[in-house]
């Protein structure tokens, strides 16, 4: 997921690349405390600080590996709505965080800009290696929620859109929107054109993967967006996801990336419960719950791990 992403987390806010949740604060990579959310004060060192990307579906995540955790007796706090990866990664490092959801492709090519991974599986080994300390990443997950180039049917349908190397001979005439990280990333817009020899006429800076991509997409005011393939709307609104032959997007299994000073032996085994029961077809679910429904994602978390007999 664009880069995680992936992905990519609760009614959505106004703001720019928020989406409204418990535990934002001004300093959003500052320890939070205890009790939840709060300022930038310290946690106390037994203490699991979970944090969250700015998407609505890594929100929800961040809330059930907080909720998997309190259930096994492990003091949490959250800090949510950080940011994209080039923010909260260094944030794992420095300890201001120390738990996260993420997406094994695309953190994968964070680390390794050269991985040549696909499948889920080689993705996944080869992300065990690149991880550097002091991170590490638990056991993934079923669950696998990737970026996708998404167009309406109607544009499909008047350029006979089917896969995005379709595209390299219409973009020139088309915008794209997508967050801003998006124009640096391997799979943004540098991969688009390495990959495909896609380049759009015109790109607009928006979300992750969020309503003002949506709506963008909605609109009219771009012809192409970078969507999560979980995303509810892409059914409802008869969306066309544009296949991809060539393997931009690998495989994005969602799975915890800490850091290893905090993997105790009860984390551990709290989160691989977690993905053990995670399927992306719940992912679908939660998003829906959501982003539709106006549900709380701390709540929408806790129903999950209720029905999973995690809670």
């Amino acid at each position: 997921m664009t880069s995680i992403r992936a992905l990519t987390a609760a009614a959505v806010g106004a703001g720019l690349l928020l989406v409204t949740a418990c535990g934002s604060s001004s300093d959003p990579t500052g320890k939070a405390t205890a009790g939840g959310g709060g300022g930038g004060s310290t946690a106390p060192t037994d203490t699991i600080v979970v944090g969250s990307a700015n998407f609505q579906e890594n929100v929800v995540l961040a809330n059930i590996y907080a909720g998997a955790l309190k259930a096994k007796g492990v003091k949490v706090s959250t800090k949510l709505n950080i940011g994209s990866r080039e923010t909260y990664i260094p944030a794992v490092k420095d300890g201001s965080i120390d738990l996260i959801p993420e997406y094994s492709g695309v953190l994968l090519s964070y680390f390794d800009k050269n991985a040549t991974a696909v499948s889920a599986t080689d993705v996944y080994a080869a992300l065990q290696k690149a991880t550097p300390q002091p991170l590490t990443v638990l056991t993934q997950s079923q669950a696998e929620d990737k970026d996708a180039i998404v167009v309406t049917k109607e544009t499909a349908a008047k350029y006979n859109l089917k896969s995005i190397a379709d595209l390299a001979a219409v973009a020139s005439k088309l915008t794209l929107g997508a967050p801003p990280e998006f124009q640096t990333r391997p799979d943004g817009i540098p991969g688009l054109q390495k990959t495909y020899g896609v380049k759009f006429k015109t790109f607009k800076k928006l979300d992750a993967g969020g309503p003002l991509t949506e709506n963008a997409l909605k609109n009219g005011q771009i012809d192409a967006g970078d969507i999560f393939t979980t995303d509810p709307l892409i059914a409802k609104n008869g969306w066309v996801v544009l296949e991809d032959p060539k393997n931009l997007y690998t495989a994005q299994n969602v799975l915890p990336l800490i850091n290893s000073g905090k993997a105790s032996a009860t984390v551990k085994s709290a989160l691989d419960a977690v993905s053990a029961k995670l399927t992306t077809d719940d992912l679908v679910k939660l998003n829906e719950q959501v982003s539709l429904e106006k549900q709380n994602a701390e709540t929408v978390a806790q129903k999950w791990l209720a029905d999973a007999g995690l809670a």
